[in-house]
């Protein structure tokens, strides 16, 4: 159960930010026909949904979801796509991952997008915080939080509300 106390951002707020996102993602490629918005799974597949949503309602960019399966105890493990990177391959693509802690995930992801030419590579997060082990950084941000490093993040995706908060 949800300490109440501890949530960082509620659903109105979630959704705000996301909204916010959209926008800023659509400014940044309003030159493109098309973007990919590549999940990092799960929660961050379940935000680049919310985003690739909140894009097709604004804008009149193609959205191309993209999952990214990440093995986050071992990163360096090979990384797979829900589409192939021919399909991602010179155009515009949306990392995007829910929390920013350490950096580990989200420079892996880039890593891996890396090894195929793109037109623009950005990262999105909702929640950005300040413990980077890598120099890796969020280019569209719901939130920067300074948090200890003692305390987790976590945002929980429902089919109702979203919510994020410090456990």
């Amino acid at each position: 159960m949800t300490n109440t106390n501890n949530i960082i951002l509620n659903n109105t707020q979630i959704e705000q930010k996301i909204r916010r996102m959209a926008f800023q993602i659509y400014e940044s490629n309003s030159d493109e026909n098309e973007i990919i918005i590549a999940g990092i799974a799960d929660n961050g597949f379940f935000l680049a949904e919310k985003i690739a949503d909140a894009v097709n309602k604004i804008s009149p960019l193609q959205v191309t979801l993209c999952k990214v399966s990440i093995n986050k105890k071992k990163p360096t493990t090979p990384i797979t796509t829900s589409i192939t990177s021919d399909e991602y391959k010179n155009k515009a693509l949306v990392l995007v991952d829910d929390v920013l802690n350490s950096g580990t995930t989200l420079i892996y992801g880039v890593k891996h997008f890396l090894e195929v030419p793109l037109k623009r590579f950005k990262t999105a997060v909702l929640v950005n915080r300040n413990h980077k082990k890598y120099p890796v950084k969020a280019d569209f941000k719901g939130i920067s939080l300074s948090t200890s490093i003692k305390e987790h993040v976590v945002v929980e995706f429902k089919s109702n509300e979203t919510i994020a908060y410090l456990s």
